[in-house]
């Protein structure tokens, strides 16, 4: 019999994670992290040539009440990028 197993992943306020980790944490693929910090649905630091996000950041994306703003806003984007693609 298979069990998955469940790791718990945290998002603390205060700490500063790499895009890759935010991809984890919010379970999304990496072209759709780099969109949502493109198009400035996550604010985030340039340090150098990478970006920095912080945990309180991850937070406000995650809250209900901005849900529907990110939703539209993402799917906006897609269409956007996607526009010619399918004439």
């Amino acid at each position: 019999m298979y069990h998955k197993e469940i790791v718990t992943m945290e998002i603390h306020e205060h700490e500063v994670y790499t895009p890759k980790e935010a991809q984890a944490l919010l379970k999304v693929s990496p072209s759709t992290i780099t969109r949502m910090i493109k198009k400035g649905l996550i604010q985030t630091a340039k340090v150098g040539k990478q970006y920095r996000i912080m945990g309180k950041e991850l937070l406000r994306v995650l809250s209900p009440a901005l849900e529907d703003k990110v939703g539209k806003a993402y799917n906006k984007a897609r269409h956007w990028a996607h526009k010619g693609v399918d004439e």
